[in-house]
């Protein structure tokens, strides 16, 4: 496993209950600032086998983007009864739930 994946896996399973991240700023802070897509592969491949709390990680705007219907309604169900607010089905203020790190 690269630094960057342990580091991946230490941040998503570092978001709190009820706030989110966006793969981005995920891949910023484990060190590669362009390494959004390397995330979604990372939770794709490694969600299950590290029990990762993959419903915490959204796209850049706040957004649901899961195009598979039954893992994007589980993960709407999923924030939703962590308490977080989503507009439209889809959008989530990111101004008050996103996770900032120190």
């Amino acid at each position: 496993m690269t630094l960057f994946t342990e580091k991946v896996i230490s941040i998503i399973r570092s978001i709190p209950e009820s706030k989110v991240m966006t793969y981005g700023q995920i891949a910023k802070h484990a060190g590669s600032p362009r390494g959004a897509r390397q995330v979604v592969r990372i939770l794709h491949a490694m969600s299950k086998k590290y029990k990762l709390p993959w419903h915490r990680v959204v796209n850049i705007r706040g957004e649901i983007s899961i195009a598979d219907d039954e893992s994007y309604e589980l993960q709407l169900f999923l924030l939703r009864a962590e308490g977080v607010d989503i507009k439209q089905d889809r959008f989530i203020n990111l101004g008050q739930y996103q996770h900032h790190p120190e």
